[in-house]
Parts: C-alpha cells; sequence; structure tokens
C-alpha cells in the first residue's frame, strides 16, 4: 500500500468517526449522561470523595467478599474439608481423603498407630 493510498484511507476514516461523534453530540441521551457526569464530579469535588469512595459507599459489600462466602453457602452452609494425601512408605500405596473415616487409612492406624501414619502425611491440598 502506497503512502498515499494509506493517508486516503485514514482521511476517510477520520470523516466517518467525525460524523458519528456529531450524531452522538445531537443524542439527548448522551447529554444527560453528561451531565449527570459532571454534576457527580461537582459534588466529589465538593465533599473531597473519590470514585472509590462513592463506590464503597453506594455498594458496601465488594463482590469479592461475596463469592468468598458463595462457595459455603451453596454446599449447605459447611466448608469443604482439606485433601490430605497419605503415602505408606513400607507399601508405597497412596491414599487421599477428606476425612478420617477411610477404610484404608483406619487400618493403617490400628497397625502402626496414629502418630506413625500421620507423619506420612504427604501434602495438604484445598
Amino acid at each position: 500500500m502506497s503512502l498515499l493510498s494509506a493517508y486516503m484511507q485514514k482521511e476517510q476514516l477520520l470523516k466517518q468517526l467525525t460524523e458519528e461523534l456529531q450524531n452522538m453530540e445531537s443524542d439527548q441521551r448522551l447529554k444527560a449522561e453528561l451531565e449527570f457526569k459532571e454534576k457527580l464530579e461537582a459534588l466529589m469535588k465538593e465533599f473531597d470523595k473519590s470514585a472509590a469512595d462513592v463506590i464503597e459507599l453506594l455498594d458496601p459489600k465488594p463482590a469479592n467478599k461475596a463469592a468468598a462466602k458463595a462457595p459455603a453457602t451453596s454446599a449447605g452452609g459447611r466448608r469443604k474439608r482439606k485433601l490430605k494425601i497419605y503415602k505408606n512408605p513400607n507399601t508405597g500405596e497412596v491414599v487421599e481423603t477428606r476425612g478420617g473415616n477411610q477404610k484404608t487409612l483406619k487400618a493403617w492406624k490400628d497397625e502402626f498407630g496414629n502418630d506413625t501414619v500421620e507423619s506420612w502425611l504427604v501434602r495438604i491440598e484445598e
């Protein structure tokens, strides 16, 4: 593409955007929104408040706090237990459990003792 054709294309695009901008400026909805924005900014300046202050005032519960509570309530109000992964060093067998009532884990605890089996804990996941 030559420099002249690129220039003419950009000029045409500029004309099109200028027309769209003029159409938007004549829209009453845009005028109302701009007026609201100006009045809101003046009010914020008068009371020395930032946009974050206004948002906090209007929505005191941020989305991240609400999202953090949502999984707990959807699961019947009880949080999910952590996944514990044990590995028997004698046999190499791995057990993954979210509670202590797992058959193999109970058998190990009966055979080797609770403290010994707890020492086989490899990792804990959420």
